[in-house]
Parts: C-alpha cells; sequence; structure tokens
C-alpha cells in the first residue's frame, strides 16, 4: 500500500524538522495556484515554496486559507529578488512578500541567485535593461547581514541562499554571523551536482531540489532505469526521482498545478541499497547540463560551468 512522503530532515542541532518534500511553485500558470497549493495541503503536504519573481504569493495564500490547515503547520519559503538586493530593500521586500502570502513571519527566506541588479525589466517598464550591481554581485555580504537582521526581529526563522557555487557559498558561510542552513539549487540526473551535495553535508547545509524530474516536460519520468525501478514498486518513475534525492539528503521541491500529479508526487518509495546504487551509477554516465542559468540573459557568470561571451564584465 502507498504510503505518504512526510519523512523530514533535522536542522542543524536543533529539533526543528523541515519536510523533506515540498510543492514548487515555480512556472505554474496564474490561476491554478490557488488549487494546486489547497490540494497538496489537502493531500498532506506541509511545505510551500514561492518566491516574489514568480508572482502567485497571494494565490499561495488563497489556496492555504482554501485548505482549512493552520498555517503555523506550514514550513513557507519565499525568496529575494535580485533587484532587491541592496540592504535599505531587503526587509521591504520581504515584508512585502509576507503581507502578500498573509503571514507574519517566514519559515526560510532565500537569496534567490547570486547576482545583484540596480534596475531591471518590470511591468512599469518593460523595456527597461539589466543593470548589474558589480558589488554586491561580487560580494553579497552587505545583503547577507540584512538577512541576518531578518531572523533577529522573528520574521524570518531560518535564512539561506539559492543557486551558489560551492566556492560562493563558502566564502559567504565563512563571513556570516547567522549561518545559511539552505541552498536551493537545480537537482535530477542530468544536473547531480555530487561535488556539491558532499560539500553541503560536510558543511552542515541542507540542499534543496528543484526540477528534480528534469525541468520542463520532466524529461526522466520516460528513462528506463528509472522506469524499471518504478515497474517494480508499483509507482510512477517521478516517484523514484523525488525518493532519490530524498536519500540523497535533499529537500524536493516537484512543481505541479494537475491534482492527481500533485498527489501522486506524495508517495513515499523507500528505495533498495541496490536500486540507489544502480541509480548513482547511472546518474555518471549522464551528460551533466544545466537547464536553468540565465548568465548570458544576465551577463554574469553564475557558474563554474557557464558559457558568456567574452565582453561580460563579471
Amino acid at each position: 500500500m502507498a504510503k505518504p512522503l512526510v519523512r523530514s530532515f533535522t536542522i542543524g542541532k536543533e529539533a526543528v524538522k523541515i519536510p523533506a518534500i515540498g510543492l514548487g511553485t515555480w512556472q505554474s500558470p496564474k490561476g491554478e495556484v490557488r488549487n494546486a497549493v489547497s490540494v497538496a495541503i489537502k493531500a498532506g503536504y506541509r511545505h510551500i515554496d514561492c518566491a516574489a519573481i514568480y508572482g502567485n504569493e497571494a494565490e499561495v495564500a488563497d489556496g492555504i486559507k482554501d485548505s482549512g490547515v493552520d498555517r503555523k503547520q506550514l514550513w513557507l519559503t519565499s525568496k529575494l529578488w535580485n533587484t532587491h538586493h541592496s540592504p535599505d530593500k531587503v526587509e521591504p521586500a520581504l515584508d512585502a512578500s509576507l503581507k502578500r502570502l498573509g503571514t507574519d513571519y517566514l519559515d526560510l527566506y532565500l537569496i534567490h541567485w547570486p547576482v545583484a541588479f540596480k534596475d531591471a525589466p518590470s511591468k512599469q517598464r518593460p523595456d527597461q535593461k539589466i543593470v548589474l550591481d558589480d558589488a554586491l554581485t561580487k560580494d553579497p555580504m552587505p545583503t547577507w547581514r540584512a538577512m541576518e537582521e531578518l531572523v533577529k526581529k522573528g520574521k524570518v526563522k531560518y535564512i539561506g541562499i539559492s543557486n551558489f557555487t560551492i566556492e560562493k557559498a563558502q566564502k559567504l558561510y565563512d563571513a556570516a554571523t547567522i549561518k545559511p542552513t539552505f541552498n536551493q539549487v537545480e537537482l535530477n540526473p542530468a544536473c547531480a551536482q555530487p561535488e556539491l551535495l558532499a560539500w553541503a553535508k560536510k558543511t552542515g547545509i541542507i540542499l534543496e531540489a528543484y526540477s528534480p524530474l528534469g525541468s520542463t516536460g520532466a524529461v526522466y519520468r520516460d528513462d528506463p532505469v528509472f522506469r524499471d525501478i518504478a515497474k517494480e514498486h508499483g509507482v510512477d518513475p517521478a516517484n523514484i526521482l523525488i525518493s532519490w534525492q530524498v536519500e540523497r539528503g535533499c529537500v524536493v521541491l516537484p512543481k505541479s498545478v494537475t491534482p492527481s500529479r500533485i498527489i501522486s508526487n506524495f508517495i513515499d518509495v523507500k528505495l533498495k541499497p541496490e536500486e540507489l546504487a544502480k541509480i548513482d551509477e547511472y546518474v555518471l554516465t549522464l551528460p551533466q547540463v544545466r537547464q536553468v542559468d540565465p548568465s548570458k540573459g544576465w551577463g554574469v557568470k553564475i557558474f563554474d560551468d557557464s558559457v558568456l561571451d567574452e565582453k561580460a564584465k563579471l
């Protein structure tokens, strides 16, 4: 009989736990997020991942209300967008997210990207070009100090980072007073990042996996290796992909607005040691290619393997 994926991870030496699976809301169509969140929570999810730039925090709030579950029983994450890295903009950005989400605190607030903008396109100014803040991109510590203040004020329980490489994360970690507890990154068979995972475990940071099924299109649901293991357990290949990340020690954030898929993704699968070994060995044979890398569009090298024009400044 299928069991719900209610496993969790303990944060550091504390007794606080984060649910191992959360509903991702990135690229979810507007008008469908409210129902998706409500369906997820009613199915047993207790973790919702969102961000200011997704433009759907108000829908997330409505979905939580529709679910009938008290907000205090949920883990809510949101993220600071690139245009608000200036220290004086960090708290107002959080306050705006809190208002849209209908809550007075977040469980986790992340720096969305290790890139700061002085200016960027908006609804009011769609033709505005991206203007990098070179100083805050090279040194995010002023932004991080403002994030630390949010914890001290009780507006945020934990703070973390997203899309940070080992080098960038280590530099921030060493200088931080309140250490980052999470790094949310792309993790799937084609972007397994074993070195980053090993470093995170050594450092005490929990990785969160976005695009766990292979980004748009869920390409690895049709992969014969995952399909065969799924057949042995009588589940969908997506469940194997999700459970593999949990077994690696990662929080997983599958995204869907389809009720049947949301419910199906919440099935737990305890993989056998030999199945885990098979997956780990197979992944090493795959070309490792990121599906999410805005480096070219932003004119800044975000990852070690990012490709830029020679004229890019950073």
